[in-house]
């Protein structure tokens, strides 16, 4: 996607409502495009292979098949490559969690204000993920737990391990670059690469196969 091409959204909630002030706050933002509108799970499949948008922002909770078996079955199915912004009323974990293992790139709470929709629409398309700090603190009170005695192998280098465990916490590239005294670029060169060798999409993903197999610990 280059930069004067504008981002496909597509909408995915059972309110028509809601769907119309998604639509009217992303719609206005220039660069990016409603492209269509599905009001279950099993529509949003249809027109997402239909449409091949970039981002899919989807509710949780929906009749028939809800948000998340949507996200399992949209983030396995190769002709899609469109990046799942979960966005719900609840901020509860249990829907964080099953957002994340389902293969969401981030996870909203409606009530967000209009330029953090807009934003997390922006990181999405990028091929990002949207951890904030909350949420960050969320998934490391849920995932953190004793290492286990043997961790599941990974090929990752020392430096990689280092930028791991700084991505688990919710840094972004320009921190770790700080922290790291590395360049950003850099930074970004060993993220890619560490997606790579632990098998997954994106940030978020990798913060869950971190805690999940004992590669980072909590902060103390």
């Amino acid at each position: 996607m280059t930069p004067a091409t504008p981002i496909r959204v597509l909408l995915v909630d059972d309110q028509d409502l809601v769907r119309a002030g998604l639509r009217i706050i992303i719609g206005s933002e220039p660069g990016i495009d409603v492209v269509g509108e599905a009001s279950d799970g099993a529509q949003a499949l249809e027109l997402a292979r239909a449409l091949r948008p970039d981002v899919i922002c989807m509710d949780v909770q929906m009749p028939g098949m809800d948000g998340l078996e949507a996200t399992r079955l949209l983030a396995a199915d190769p002709e899609v490559g469109a990046g799942i912004l979960m966005l719900t009323t609840f901020n509860r974990d249990d829907y964080l969690f099953e957002a994340l293992h389902a293969g969401a790139s981030g996870f909203l709470l409606k009530t967000a204000s209009a330029e953090s929709l807009i934003e997390a629409v922006q990181v999405v398309a990028r091929g990002d993920a949207l951890l904030s700090p909350d949420v960050t603190r969320s998934v490391i009170q849920q995932f953190a737990r004793p290492a286990p005695a043997v961790a599941a192998p990974t090929g990752l280098t020392e430096r990689e391990a280092e930028v791991l465990a700084l991505v688990a916490r919710g840094l972004s590239n320009a921190e770790i670059a700080s922290a790291l005294f590395l360049g950003e670029a850099t930074v970004k060169t060993h993220v890619s690469k560490i997606l790579i060798k632990l098998g997954v999409r994106d940030r978020v993903q990798a913060v869950v196969y971190a805690y999940d197999n004992g590669l980072v610990s909590p902060p103390s």
